[in-house]
């Protein structure tokens, strides 16, 4: 089992919904958390951008997420549209937002932000 990075302390400005970005074994990863909804999201929005034009490889870990809306979805349609999006640890809510919208089949999705880092390229 390969080790995940730790952040930088101080890496990250605080009240952001992005916790962490880094690159990990040809992937680009990106921790999100908390409430991801139209007034929160565009950190967020602007890392998986950055991201994605970086990377052939985007490993979001929304393992912190606790609440998405459509602007969320939009972002993973968008993010999966220019990558190899892949979703790490989506809890309940984002599960449950996913299937609704009929995307959970499109999108990849990990029990673990490990398993999806080992994930073949």
């Amino acid at each position: 089992m390969s080790s995940v990075p730790s952040p930088r302390p101080g890496s990250v400005p605080p009240h952001t919904p992005v916790t962490a970005a880094f690159e990990h074994d040809g992937c680009w990863v990106v921790q999100a958390r908390g409430d991801l909804d139209s007034d929160t999201v565009d950190p967020l929005f602007i890392a998986m951008w950055e991201a994605a034009a970086g990377y052939d490889v985007v490993v979001l870990d929304a393992t912190a997420v606790t609440f998405a809306d459509s602007s969320f979805l939009s972002l993973l349609i968008q993010a999966h549209q220019q990558t190899r999006l892949r979703i790490a640890a989506p809890g309940p809510a984002l599960r449950r937002l996913l299937s609704t919208a009929g995307v959970d089949h499109l999108l990849e999705r990990y029990v673990t932000l490990e398993e999806a880092l080992a994930a073949p390229h």
